[in-house]
């Protein structure tokens, strides 16, 4: 198994909050503020994809980047994902750093063939001779009545990929702290946003402030059960449904896994040896899903800590329907993951 212990140390060693400046910036300030940062650390990092320079972004993650670095290094693409993805790898292999911008990772399909039979796999097939410093970045899963086709969940997808690291903050000072890690790394990087986060405002630290890949975070820490999650289910579904097991004398302790490839296996099995039982929730379907993959870790590496069963809180295995009534059923929501809880602690 991994260790990733004295990594976390180290990080948390350097990067304590209480040595840093603290700025409440929106989640998109802090992607913009991390980008930009790098743009002017970096002459070699650009910015490419639709509407990022003269309308400021979609989500105007990029607003104001246009002006200060100009249209060589913040393009605009034609509505073309197969084409714009495939110059970003074919930049990265000559020495550029691209950052991609997928409007959503639903069109990201159209460039799957250039994110994963190019960019993850170049530098095994050349033998080492070329790599791509590349970062697909953009939202992934619902944002409300999209539908089916602009809903999906593809962190496990490209999880499944190897040389591809896949990153999903759940705030806006992991992103600034993730993305930065992201443009300066080596390999290929799918970062992952929410439509619904660009919005959320949160403590930022000032400056230089890096988070390395593949390290989880103990956002709280509790006693009685280990509830794993990443992203926007964070904030929107798992804190209400603590705040109401608080409520009945319920500890949680909540570890966000910021990336789920690299997993933190290590920070997750640490926490249950200390609380006997977990609940793992994310937004995507059940099958082959990131809650698969950490539920078989914890059976294999911390099975006699075990004092239950894991218990996993995900979509419902349809598509994401239209109508409003029928997404709330479908998703993940605070209701469905006390009942797990509940159910880990025998008290159903």
């Amino acid at each position: 198994m991994p260790n990733f212990e004295g990594l976390y140390e180290d990080f948390q060693a350097g990067h304590t909050t209480e040595t840093l400046n603290m700025r409440e910036l929106q989640f998109r300030e802090a992607l913009r503020e991390a980008m930009s940062e790098e743009m002017r650390r970096d002459p070699r990092v650009f910015l490419m994809g639709e509407e990022v320079a003269e309308y400021n972004g979609a989500y105007k993650v990029s607003q104001g980047m246009l002006d200060e670095f100009g249209p060589e290094r913040v393009i605009d693409t034609p509505i073309a994902e197969l084409g714009f993805a495939g110059i970003g790898v074919g930049a990265a292999a000559n020495g550029l750093r691209p950052i991609i911008e997928f409007m959503t990772f639903n069109f990201s399909l159209v460039a799957i063939d250039q994110v994963i039979n190019s960019a993850a796999k170049i530098y095994e097939m050349s033998g080492g001779q070329y790599n791509a410093p590349i970062v697909f970045r953009g939202p992934t899963g619902n944002a409300g009545q999209l539908a089916a086709q602009h809903s999906s969940n593809f962190e496990s997808w490209y999880a499944n990929t190897p040389g591809l690291k896949v990153v999903i903050p759940s705030n806006p000072a992991d992103a600034k702290g993730l993305l930065k890690s992201a443009i300066r790394d080596n390999d290929p990087v799918i970062f992952m946003e929410s439509e619904q986060m660009y919005g959320d405002k949160g403590q930022v630290p000032d400056g230089e402030y890096l988070i390395p890949i593949g390290v989880a975070d103990v956002k709280k820490e509790g006693k009685d059960v280990t509830i794993v999650s990443f992203g926007k289910v964070i904030p929107r579904i798992v804190m209400p449904a603590i705040e109401e097991l608080e409520k009945e004398g319920i500890s949680v302790e909540l570890i966000d896994l910021r990336s789920v490839r690299p997993i933190d296996y290590g920070t997750v099995v640490k926490s249950l040896k200390k609380t006997n039982r977990c609940v793992i929730v994310e937004e995507a379907a059940p099958l082959a899903s990131i809650s698969s993959e950490v539920a078989y870790h914890l059976q294999r590496y911390a099975f006699d800590y075990l004092d239950a069963p894991v218990a996993r809180v995900t979509s419902r295995d349809v598509p994401l329907p239209y109508a409003p009534t029928l997404i709330e059923e479908v998703l993940p929501n605070p209701k469905r993951v006390v009942s797990a809880v509940k159910s880990v602690l025998y008290r159903n």
